[in-house]
């Protein structure tokens, strides 16, 4: 775990953060600056068709093909992250590195018009956004626990088991908590 967030970790909320806007949420971060944090939940899929809010892209949607609630900041905005063949991918026409072969992906472009090769993509409606210091005042009060992210988290094929899953490979107590009921109380 560590103390800070970058740019490609990821944010795994605590059990105890009962915000509805970040209840067991994943988020993975796309900036992390003097400016603040800014970043995309990846494990709240909508029932809607990547392909019905943007045309032509559906065909690279990674499974499941919906649009994700990427959080409560401009819930009208898509933000796209797309899996480049490149193991490490540079900055070319459409896309821009994030971590590894992933980036964001400029949606007003049509899909091979994007210089690089794209795998699959994932579409966000919304982020999450912090001010400065903001998010580390709520990673110092235990709302939220910092990891390494891996692609497979960005892209997961499963992302309602998602947040348990990132906690049970962090072992020891972590692992613990992955089982943490909704409920306590109900215990």
């Amino acid at each position: 775990m560590s103390a800070a967030p970058a740019k490609g970790s990821l944010l795994v909320a605590s059990p105890t953060l009962f915000d509805p806007n970040f209840l067991r949420s994943v988020i993975f971060v796309l900036a992390h600056d003097e400016d603040g944090t800014l970043g995309v939940v990846l494990n709240r899929p909508s029932d809607t068709p990547v392909e019905e809010i943007v045309p032509g892209w559906g065909g690279l949607a990674a499974m499941p093909a919906v649009m994700f609630s990427g959080g409560p900041v401009q819930p009208n905005a898509a933000i796209c992250i797309g899996r480049t063949e490149l193991p490490e991918a540079a900055e070319a026409a459409g896309f821009f590195p994030l971590h590894g072969p992933l980036g964001t992906v400029d949606l007003h472009e049509d899909p091979v018009d994007v210089h690089v090769p794209l795998v699959e993509v994932r579409v966000f409606a919304g982020y999450a956004g912090w001010a400065p210091d903001q998010l580390g005042e709520e990673i110092d009060v235990g709302s939220w626990y910092v990891f390494e992210s891996r692609q497979s988290d960005v892209l997961t094929h499963e992302p309602e088991n998602l947040w348990s899953r990132v906690l049970r490979r962090q072992g020891g107590w972590l692992a613990v908590l992955a089982r943490y009921p909704l409920d306590p109380s109900a215990n």
